[in-house]
């Protein structure tokens, strides 16, 4: 199939598709006579696949490495395992930090009357940080 009914397939833009295959996470089959990208269903497959991993904040080199082991039907699962272990650190590590944020910001507001006066404790505490 053309490279946009590719991208609607597999819930992914046309230039997300050019750029994973630029980098070598899917290959498409180019046409000798047009030039174009022609991908087949397993194709489509491994975008959607490599889609849902980005989803998940999976990083380029992550995929590729989630995608060899997709597409390995003798893989380990606790090379899976791993890797998506090591990503729920990262989103536990991002999450705390989210929430520090958040109780920072939080403190800033409820320090600021939010009337009509230039004082504003919000903008102290940015210009501090």
């Amino acid at each position: 199939m053309k490279i946009g009914d590719a991208a609607s397939a597999a819930g992914l833009t046309v230039k997300t598709l050019r750029y994973y295959a630029n980098i070598g996470l899917v290959t498409p089959q180019i046409s000798e006579e047009t030039g174009y990208r022609n991908y087949a269903e397993t194709d489509v497959a491994k975008l959607k696949f490599v889609g849902t991993a980005r989803r998940f904040n999976f990083s380029i080199e992550e995929c590729r490495e989630l995608l060899e082991l997709y597409e390995n039907k003798n893989r380990p699962s606790r090379e899976v395992k791993k890797i998506t272990l090591n990503k729920l650190d990262d989103i536990d590590a991002k999450l705390a930090e989210l929430q520090e944020l958040k109780q920072e910001l939080q403190t800033l507001v409820n320090a600021c009357d939010g009337d009509d006066r230039p004082n504003c404790p919000i903008i102290d505490g940015l210009a501090k940080s």
